[in-house]
């Protein structure tokens, strides 16, 4: 279709989550920031073999600040694992996200990679625009969508945007939160997750509202979402999973607001390399680290005939 067009059909009809007639074909790579991208590039190289044998990925830098150092180490460690066909894409204001040089440069993608910086810019920028629509449709028909720090957070139906929280978590605590673009069902997504002391913020979160699931990803280290329905988790660190559906009691709404925050009956997770996580039945099962490693080395002979 031509861009031109491409653009007016999604300001007549966007592509918004709640639609009948959405599907999920497509896969989520969610990373927790700081992934290997000169040596092994593990997590990376998840997103890279999603693409498909002529697999065309975009870079989309529009959260960061220094988006032309980042989009020459995306480039770098893309073009390295083999990707045929790498892209960026600059989102300076909302009139770029509408513009049928975005629809060219998206045209026959089939992965997205949003960088980390501000997790802000990125829905500010392209929430509800044509741009937004066109990655939506990547991820309906199958593609990756993928997205580091920011890019992670931004994933969310909620996203946590202030407060380090590196201390106990008190109800007056300046913990905000925005709508994210929500291609993460019912999750909440922190990234950056144990090496900035984040469990009490994610805790506070999460008990303002127990029905969305908090997720807690350490650096280097992702999560694989398939369908929306279940998710696997790859890298070196872990994955803090902080379920609020089990809550007995929690003061967030009682107490004077210079009280520490009480939660009782959370339930908590840790999961490592290869661990999954059912999202409907919120329930964890244990799997090898090693047997990643191992069907990565099948692929890998598969592809080289060995």
């Amino acid at each position: 279709m031509d861009a031109n067009r491409k653009v007016e059909l999604f300001l007549e009809r966007p592509m918004r989550r709640g639609r009948a007639s959405a599907t999920h074909k497509g896969a989520l790579i969610i990373i927790g920031g700081h992934e290997d991208r000169t040596g092994e590039r593990r997590v990376l190289g998840a997103v890279a073999e999603r693409l498909g044998d002529d697999g065309k990925i975009v870079v989309c830098t529009v959260a960061s600040a220094e988006p032309d150092s980042l989009w020459e180490e995306y480039e770098s460690a893309f073009r390295a694992l083999g990707v045929p066909h790498v892209y960026r894409l600059d989102v300076e204001s909302r009139e770029d996200a509408a513009t049928p040089r975005a629809m060219r440069i998206l045209e026959g993608a089939t992965g997205v990679f949003f960088t980390g910086g501000d997790q802000l810019k990125i829905t500010s920028q392209i929430g509800d625009t044509p741009l937004y629509s066109r990655v939506q449709e990547i991820f309906e028909a199958g593609g990756v969508i993928a997205g580091t720090s920011a890019g992670a957070s931004a994933m969310s139906e909620t996203m946590l945007v202030a407060n380090d929280g590196e201390a106990s978590y008190r109800i007056k605590s300046a913990l905000l939160m925005a709508p994210g673009l929500g291609l993460a069902q019912d999750m909440l997504i922190d990234q950056h997750f144990s090496e900035r002391g984040r469990m009490a913020r994610l805790i506070g979160a999460v008990s303002q509202n127990p029905r969305v699931l908090g997720v807690g990803i350490d650096e280097d280290t992702a999560i694989i979402v398939e369908h929306n329905r279940s998710f696997v988790v790859l890298g070196s660190g872990a994955v803090y999973i902080v379920d609020g559906s089990t809550t007995s009691y929690s003061n967030i709404g009682e107490e004077d607001s210079d009280r520490t925050l009480s939660s009782h009956g959370l339930t908590v997770h840790m999961l490592s390399q290869g661990d999954r996580f059912d999202l409907l039945t919120r329930t964890p099962f244990a799997h090898p680290a090693e047997s990643m490693e191992r069907e990565k080395e099948r692929k890998r002979k598969r592809a080289t005939g060995e």
